[in-house]
């Protein structure tokens, strides 16, 4: 009679591909969205180095505007926070500050969550210390940053040579608009940094 060999004749099972149990799936980057007024000379144009990358897409179109993307809006009554859907992606319109008032409502027809971004210190060259002065990149990374994408936010601000700047200046108010669970917890939280500002006046 012949032997069988129940570990050589068994049948084997097919690996299980996938993650193991438990494991945690990393995070798809958030789609970053420029829209671009040309308002700016372009060698010094933050968001449109950052296209250049690859970190973003950049249009001059209106009409290719993402539907129920978060629109960084300077006016906006809410302020971003941990609460607000990604899955649309990030908004920021690329203009001169001067003109900021003018072109913004330009983006008013559009299907849009308008987002603020709370008290943050510009840390480019051209706004340097300046409160809410930031450029896109700055902008882009700010609410990547509060929206718990900091990871992303890094490599964003890794094209500049000021980047790492942004979040040292930053770094105590991020943290603090990051943990916030919604706009209002965010908008109490910018108060004392405000606060502190006017007692230094």
């Amino acid at each position: 009679m012949k032997k069988i060999n129940f570990e050589k004749d068994a049948p084997r099972k097919k690996p299980i591909s996938g993650p193991a149990p438990n494991t945690p799936q990393p995070q798809k980057d958030v789609r970053l969205y420029l829209y671009y007024a040309n308002q700016c000379d372009p060698k010094k144009c933050s968001g449109k180095k950052l296209a250049k990358f690859d970190l973003v897409r950049l249009y001059e179109n209106i009409g290719q505007t993402p539907k129920g993307a978060i629109l960084m809006d300077p006016r906006a009554e809410k302020a971003i926070s941990r609460e607000d859907n990604l899955k649309k992606g990030i908004v920021v319109l690329d203009c001169s500050w001067e003109h900021a008032e003018e072109t913004f409502p330009v983006l008013d027809q559009m299907d849009l969550q308008k987002r603020a971004l709370p008290y943050l210190l510009a840390a480019n060259p051209v706004n340097f210390g300046r409160p809410f002065r930031l450029n896109s990149a700055e902008a882009f990374a700010a609410a990547l940053y509060i929206l718990g994408r900091k990871e992303q936010a890094e490599i964003v601000l890794s094209k500049f040579n000021w980047g790492h700047s942004f979040l040292e200046l930053n770094e105590e108010p991020l943290n603090d608009y990051a943990a916030a669970k919604n706009s209002t917890e965010v908008v109490e939280a910018q108060s004392q940094y405000i606060d502190v500002e006017d007692d230094d006046e």
